[in-house]
C-alpha cells in the first residue's frame, strides 16, 4: 500500500511538471484519471476507463479520457499497445511508472492479455544494441495465439472444433 501510494505521488509530480512544462491545465479530471490509472494493474482501453470514472461517481466526458491519455503517454506515465485486435485502431493501455520491463501474450479468442518477464529478453535487447550499435530505449514483444485457460469465456469447446474441421471438410 505504501509503494503504491509513493508510487502515484511520484507519478503526480510528473505529470504537475510535464503540464507546467507543455502550459497544459492542471485540472482535478486529469489527476483524477491518472490516479484510477495507478489503481489498475492491467490493459485497459478509454472506455473501460471511462466506464471506471463513472462507476466511481467521477463524472468526466469521453474526450477529457482521451485527451488525458495522450498526455499521460507523451509524459512516460502509460504505455499505448495496439495488439493487433479486430479493431486495429483500438488502444490498449497500460501505467509504466515503476514497472518492470515485460512482454505480452495476447489470446486471439477471448484477447485476453498476460504479461512475463524473462530475464533473457534485456540480454537479447543489449546484445542487439551492442551488435548493431544502437542504443535501444525500449522495446515490445507480444506472442499471439490461444490460451488454454479452463477460465477463458471464449475458448471454443472440442466440439465446436471438430464441427468446424468437418465443415471446412465438407466444403
Amino acid at each position: 500500500m505504501q509503494e503504491s501510494q509513493s508510487l502515484l505521488a511520484t507519478a503526480r509530480s510528473k505529470l504537475e511538471k510535464s503540464l507546467l512544462a507543455k502550459g497544459l491545465r492542471r485540472s482535478g479530471e486529469r489527476f483524477a484519471i491518472l490516479e484510477e490509472v495507478y489503481s489498475r494493474n492491467d490493459h485497459f482501453d478509454a472506455e473501460e476507463l471511462f466506464q471506471a470514472m463513472h462507476q466511481r461517481s467521477y463524472p468526466v466526458s469521453r474526450a477529457t479520457v482521451y485527451n488525458t491519455l495522450d498526455v499521460l503517454v507523451d509524459c512516460g506515465l502509460v504505455r499505448r499497445h495496439h495488439f493487433g485486435e479486430e479493431d486495429n485502431s483500438k488502444s490498449r493501455y497500460e501505467k509504466s511508472l515503476g514497472r518492470q520491463q515485460h512482454a505480452h501474450l495476447v489470446c486471439t479468442v477471448c484477447h485476453r492479455v498476460k504479461e512475463f518477464c524473462d530475464p533473457r529478453l534485456h540480454l537479447i535487447q543489449t546484445n542487439v544494441g551492442n551488435a548493431l550499435q544502437f542504443e535501444v530505449e525500449s522495446h515490445s514483444l507480444v506472442f499471439y495465439g490461444q490460451c488454454t485457460d479452463d477460465a477463458c469465456e471464449t475458448k471454443p469447446t472440442d466440439s465446436s472444433a471438430n464441427t468446424e474441421d468437418s465443415r471446412k471438410t465438407q466444403e
